[in-house]
């Protein structure tokens, strides 16, 4: 195995008339909100562990066979590598480019629709035949992915193994974990695309694969005032990979984390409080190198309000209302979220619409199976 395993504002017044602030600019400079912005392809820029999403219709005896629950979500161990090939022999078979990060970009590239490209997304995959799927289904969601392709480790999946209304989730990382950022990041062609772009995120899971490389990225964005976002992503993250996240978060500008993400940070930051409020207030004030953008912090609480600093404040957002039978899988929520409020704020939006449009792609997704959309999304 390559590379490291992973268990798997009020917005602040811009003039004292309160003139709203794009996220976007924190100079202070007025923006108009109201006219779609102009978007430059390569603008939004991702990085992570792409996974091809393989989901089917299964029977008991398949999940007897590989010793899986109905509705579980696992990481692959030996006896379940023949699982991959044997799910997709099934009929009706379904692929998705998945993956957190992956995710989150198609997802901001499906709100913005046009032009396409406006997401980039760079990961590690296998020059085999799942890898080849992954990169068309990447093409279709019109994400310019650029994959560094070995042949030491084959392309991560994720098998959605469905019986009836339960999801049964078997992850394989593999390639993921296998980024090299020398052979990949480093490459004058590919870092001419980070380059282009404006606004970054990366999820915390790629924190178990290549720091080094995220901190590249991050610096990079911190250097030329441009934004730079994280994700917590998973309560392990900030147990058990405490010091390439603290290295990276100096160059944060918009961390991104649900409720239990967020008690788990400030409990191993001994913030001792385990009040949401004011976990994101002393998050926001953990040391930062750009001081020209004052950190945002957005922490999502399910079907609760989202709470986010805005200015010197901390605000809570409600989230759209859904009726409960309307929920078919919740797992793609947290991902949707972030690729809704992405889109907007590569647009310079200010931080209200980009919050509504997160909650907004996540009504959507969670009345789905997996991180799956409409052809177009019904958002003004």
């Amino acid at each position: 195995m390559c590379g490291s395993s992973s268990i798997r504002s009020d917005l602040r017044s811009a003039q004292s008339d309160r003139r709203k602030m794009s996220v976007y600019d924190s100079t202070g400079a007025q923006k108009n909100t109201h006219k779609k912005k102009t978007l430059s392809q390569n603008a939004l820029f991702g990085m992570g562990n792409p996974l091809l999403d393989i989901s089917a219709v299964v029977d008991k005896d398949f999940l007897d066979k590989y010793g899986l629950k109905p509705n579980d979500q696992i990481l692959a161990e030996e006896k379940h590598k023949a699982l991959f090939d044997e799910i997709a022999k099934k009929s009706k078979v379904e692929y998705h480019a998945g993956g957190s990060t992956q995710n989150s970009v198609k997802i901001a590239q499906w709100m913005i629709q046009e032009p396409h490209k406006v997401a980039t997304f760079f990961g590690c995959i296998g020059t085999d035949h799942f890898g080849e799927i992954l990169k068309q289904k990447a093409a279709e969601a019109h994400v310019d992915a650029h994959y560094y392709e070995q042949s030491q480790e084959p392309t991560g999946t994720c098998a959605a193994c469905i019986t009836g209304d339960n999801r049964s989730l078997v992850a394989n990382l593999a390639a993921a974990n296998c980024y090299n950022k020398e052979k990949h990041l480093d490459v004058d062609s590919n870092w001419g695309l980070v380059e282009k772009a404006r606004v970054y995120y990366i999820a915390g899971f790629f924190l178990t694969v290549s720091p080094e490389s995220i901190l590249k990225v991050a610096k990079h964005a911190s250097d030329n005032n441009k934004i730079f976002g994280l994700n917590l992503s998973a309560p392990f993250i900030s147990q058990f990979f405490k010091e390439p996240l603290m290295k990276v978060m100096p160059y944060v500008d918009i961390i991104f984390g649900n409720e239990t993400e967020a008690a788990t940070f400030a409990k191993e930051q001994s913030f001792e409080t385990e009040d949401i409020t004011e976990i994101a207030r002393r998050v926001q004030l953990l040391p930062k190198v750009n001081k020209n953008r004052q950190r945002i912090v957005v922490f999502t609480q399910g079907s609760e309000d989202t709470v986010a600093t805005v200015g010197d404040k901390v605000k809570r957002f409600p989230v759209l209302d859904i009726d409960q039978n309307d929920i078919v899988d919740t797992n793609g929520a947290g991902d949707a979220f972030v690729g809704g409020f992405l889109s907007e704020l590569v647009q310079e939006k200010p931080l209200e619409e980009c919050i509504r449009a997160g909650h907004y792609a996540a009504n959507v997704i969670i009345r789905r199976v997996g991180c799956t959309f409409p052809e177009k999304p019904d958002f003004c």
